[in-house]
């Protein structure tokens, strides 16, 4: 663990020293490359002088135990010992689990997927509860929200919803998000006091940057058409929407949100990016075999990993048995409680597969 840890502590001053050389200011992709990977080292190198510095002070006080004092200042030294020794102990454990071995994505904007499934306008209307329940979450994390295409219904739900949350992490804490969210609640719409149980499904997506994927303008088809609203009716008669078809996949996205053409045809793309990186991504993982398969589940649309019952208030993520009875704070976007769990699950699960207690 020391040896990692130093070597992570040499890159760091080296990249210190490589950030102020002049070749490198002068070259802005080297320059953002270095700033990332000293970034992501950032809290791996202050553990470790933190924990040089705790275990030095514990040295001393030991050696200082050895010397002649009077009886109260014994007591002060072995009282230090206890403090200095329980700080180590909590230091070695954090150290561990910043240790682990950290997903390329985890720093990444993301572009969220949300669609309405199974109970038709009900399901479309909690796919609009779990945008909500998303943007709100981004406020409190000072994140930024875009939304790429939406196709909304007359009641104001959602048959789709197309977004991007910009903020360093969010793909981090996010990324357990994807899957098939489960609701059970009276309807509106329903006169005898039935409960129905709906379902919408989320994508969680890292946004890939155009280094990652390069997209060639010859494997695309774009077409172009009129904005339609609820119901399909037009609501422009200019043909500012983008439908934009990447023929060797057959991945067909559609952008209408903008009244400018080039502006639809630049979010069809970026969420286009994402879907060829993540279906990248799972075909390198699926070479791997089982490998993708992390503690709280695959990420797979149709892996049911959340219900929310309304009549109890009851939220439960099923995927580590997590039950809260505050459901209306959870659609409010406090979603830390459930987030901290599954982070916590995994990490778990990843220190027991390497060997650490």
């Amino acid at each position: 663990m020391l040896d990692r840890l130093e070597a992570i502590h040499k890159r760091y001053e080296e990249l210190s020293q490589l950030l102020c050389d002049p070749e490198v200011i002068g070259d802005a992709k080297k320059l953002r490359e270095y700033s990332k990977e000293q970034a992501g080292l950032e809290e791996q190198n202050q553990a470790y002088l933190e924990y040089k510095q705790v275990v030095e002070q514990l040295e001393d006080a030991k050696t200082m135990l050895e010397e002649k004092l009077d009886d109260e200042m014994r007591d002060l030294v072995k009282m230090e010992i206890e403090e200095l020794s329980e700080r180590k102990e909590a230091l070695e454990e954090r150290i561990c689990i910043l240790l682990l071995p950290k997903d390329p994505n985890d720093e990444k904007n993301v572009i969220v997927e949300i669609r309405g499934a199974a109970g038709g306008d009900e399901a479309a209307l909690f796919a609009a509860d779990l945008y909500r329940m998303y943007t709100r979450y981004a406020e409190r994390q000072g994140w930024k929200v875009e939304v790429l295409e939406a196709s909304s219904t007359g009641l104001g739900g959602f048959k789709e919803v197309v977004f991007s949350i910009q903020g360093r992490g969010a793909y981090s804490r996010l990324k357990y998000e994807s899957g098939a969210h489960r609701v059970q609640r009276v309807p509106e719409t329903e006169s005898g006091g039935r409960i129905h149980t709906s379902t919408a499904t989320v994508a969680v997506l890292p946004e890939a940057e155009e280094v990652e994927v390069e997209i060639n303008e010859k494997d695309l088809r774009i077409d172009t058409f009129c904005s339609s609203g609820p119901g399909g009716q037009s609501v422009n008669t200019t043909k500012s929407a983008v439908r934009v078809t990447h023929i060797p996949t057959g991945i067909v996205v559609s952008c209408q949100d903008e009244k400018s053409q080039n502006s639809n045809k630049e979010k069809a793309l970026r969420v286009l990016r994402a879907r060829l990186f993540d279906l990248k991504q799972k075909e390198e993982m699926e070479k791997l075999a089982s490998a993708r398969k992390s503690a709280v589940g695959t990420g797979d649309r149709s892996e049911r990993i959340r219900t929310y019952n309304f009549p109890q208030s009851r939220v439960t993520d099923h995927r580590i048995g997590l039950t809260l009875h505050k459901l209306d704070l959870v659609l409010d976007g406090d979603l830390q409680e459930i987030i901290d769990a599954l982070i916590l699950h995994e990490q778990t699960a990843l220190l027991e597969k390497a060997g650490v207690d």
